[in-house]
């Protein structure tokens, strides 16, 4: 997928592309894998704000993807490959010989008529599924799950990819998109090819409306802020934050802190974390 840019014929075209979706399918999604998603607004149960400047998106539905690929040794078609507006990466739609419909990741360079499978005695080409067993080292891979079973977790999104380093045991050594090096059991299903719509990390919003097209609204700084409001707020003029680093309104270190649980069971299989530590 290319990236396409408008001409500057308003202050906001003046700055703005898009993905362009020449290559994808003219088509309406598949109505039997389709879901209605609730938009909350950042809102919990309880009708409180959990998570802030959310809401007000465009209304869309959810596409159903297969991302455990546990359909074994039966082939499928790409019928179409479609835009998804709940994720970052564009979707394929599988027809099984039986009949069965599913959607999964789009990888790059899979296209309209090619056939895929999965299972452990599937080829070594974009769009297959295998365990990480089988799977020679070396290998860019995507949609890696994390528990075998579980469905993929790992290298998901458009333009991610995960290598397959080496094989000890019961365990294979991925090098993720982060740059972290983990540890995953072998018996863990992924997906051969990098996810495509690689040009996603290019495009420019443009313009603040899209954003809120996004569900996204508008941030405003703590500096311009009232003290009983935000920490760094108060001051005549332009103050400094009047701290040794910047916080959240509730005065939590906003970076450089670490959320990660202190005792996690998987910090025994990261082997390098992206840091480099």
């Amino acid at each position: 997928m290319s990236i396409k840019v408008y001409n500057p014929t308003t202050n906001a075209r003046r700055n703005m592309s898009v993905t362009d979706y020449s290559g994808l399918s003219k088509v309406a999604p598949e109505k039997s894998l389709l879901e209605t998603v609730s938009n909350n607004a950042g809102r919990n149960s309880y009708g409180r704000i959990t998570v802030r400047h959310r809401g007000g998106q465009n209304r869309r539905k959810y596409r159903v993807i297969d991302f455990k690929r546990d359909k074994f040794d039966v082939d499928a078609t790409v019928k179409t490959l479609e835009y998804d507006p709940n994720r970052s990466a564009h979707i394929a739609l599988l027809e099984y010989n039986d009949g069965e419909k599913r959607y999964i990741l789009a990888p790059d360079g899979l296209k309209v008529g090619d056939i895929v499978e999965a299972g452990p005695g599937a080829d070594i080409k974009p769009g297959n599924a295998l365990p990480l067993a089988n799977i020679p080292t070396g290998t860019i891979v995507h949609n890696v799950e994390l528990y075998p079973g579980r469905g993929g977790q790992l290298a998901r999104a458009a333009g991610n990819a995960a290598q397959l380093m080496a094989k000890e045991g019961i365990y294979a050594l991925l090098r993720l998109p982060s740059g972290e090096l983990r540890n995953v059991p072998v018996g863990c299903m992924a997906t051969v090819g990098q996810v495509g719509n690689l040009d996603h990390e290019n495009v420019k919003i443009g313009k603040a409306g899209r954003t809120r097209h996004m569900g996204i609204r508008p941030t405003v700084r703590g500096s311009v802020m009232n003290p009983c409001d935000h920490p760094h707020g108060g001051g005549e003029g332009k103050s400094p934050i009047g701290r040794p680093g910047p916080v959240t309104p509730w005065g939590k270190p906003a970076l450089g802190y670490k959320t990660r649980a202190k005792k996690n069971r998987s910090d025994k299989l990261i082997v390098k974390r992206r840091n480099g530590k």
